[in-house]
């Protein structure tokens, strides 16, 4: 296997680890505003993602440090094309790192308040926003020979792109609320289940349409694979969900969004941002690569660290895999 192809794969899985991670932590953030009935709620909510968000960001640092020293051709024209929605989506991750931290730092109804919104917010925007940037990744934007995003922000606002928000957006919150029904107890799992199936069925909708119009655009049979392949896990975890064994249907979620990425690559596969003037500007996996040493040295760099990074994390799942309650949240910590 060539280098070049060895990093898109990488790549690939950097980014299924990015979403599958950060999707439930969107949604658990989205739901403090759909599922807490009071400030107790709010804050158990909160206290199930409280150890594991920021790592879950790590994988997105590595996956954009990995494409610009793979792929910088890549790296320059996607983050000037895309430079509005990123840097929103940057803007909502400070604010939310900010809220998380700040929101108990003072007592107060309206200073609480104002910090839930701010989660809220923060949570959604890069949920639906980055399904917009993908689905333009794969659909492909204005780039000239120059190799130069010649577009303009709203040429990313198509409808496609935008059912692809609309997708990350609802799936992540089925993500979220499957989640939450696996790490609390008593009547907010039971809320998060139910939440979840009502939303799951809106998002098979989206979902399904969304991979029909993909597999359509594309015309591969491995995209079609993947595509039914997404659509019959998410079905699952529904199912499963209704059974009540939350661990197999947040499971299947996974799964659903991992496949749902792969098959989004898959499609994309051997270019890496096709070009909708002329197939012939399309960057790929060689014309937008490294040299053959920049990615020999980072191979063996990835050899090394990757099973540690993932050794850490795994560890800091397992020492938090608790469930919680509102028996679990002193009155004191509502009141520092």
């Amino acid at each position: 296997m060539e280098l070049t192809t060895f990093w898109f794969i990488l790549i690939s899985i950097l980014w299924i680890g990015y979403l599958v991670l950060e999707g439930f932590d969107f949604g658990v953030g989205m739901l403090v505003g759909l599922l807490a009935r009071n400030d107790k709620e709010r804050r158990v909510l909160i206290n199930t993602i409280g150890p594991l968000w920021d790592g879950n960001e790590v994988w997105l640092l590595v996956a954009g440090g990995a494409t610009f020293a793979a792929f910088p051709e890549w790296y320059a024209t996607l983050f000037s094309g895309f430079y509005l929605p990123l840097f929103l989506i940057l803007m909502a991750l400070i604010v939310r790192a900010v809220a998380f931290e700040f929101r108990g730092k003072r007592t107060g109804t309206q200073w609480r308040r104002r910090w839930d919104i701010a989660i809220i917010v923060s949570s959604t925007v890069p949920a639906l926003l980055w399904g917009v940037a993908l689905a333009n990744i794969v659909r492909g934007v204005p780039i000239d020979a120059d190799k130069e995003f010649v577009g303009s922000f709203f040429d990313l606002l198509n409808p496609y792109a935008l059912l692809g928000g609309l997708v990350t957006l609802t799936v992540f919150l089925v993500h979220g609320c499957l989640f939450v029904a696996l790490k609390t107890e008593g009547e907010i799992r039971l809320r998060a289940t139910a939440l979840g199936l009502r939303v799951g069925a809106v998002a098979a909708v989206l979902a399904v349409s969304f991979i029909v119009w993909t597999g359509i655009d594309q015309g591969e049979a491995l995209v079609w694979l993947f595509g039914g392949l997404t659509a019959a896990a998410f079905v699952a975890a529904l199912l499963i969900a209704t059974t009540g064994r939350e661990g197999y249907a947040f499971a299947a979620t996974a799964t659903t969004i991992g496949l749902l990425t792969i098959m989004l690559f898959v499609g994309l596969f051997p270019d890496v941002m096709p070009s909708s003037i002329d197939s012939a500007f399309n960057l790929t996996t060689t014309n937008a690569a490294s040299t053959h040493y920049t990615l020999v040295i980072m191979s063996w760099v990835a050899v090394v660290f990757t099973p540690i990074v993932l050794m850490y994390q795994s560890w800091s799942y397992w020492v938090f895999r608790k469930r919680i309650g509102v028996q679990h949240i002193p009155t004191e910590v509502l009141a520092s």
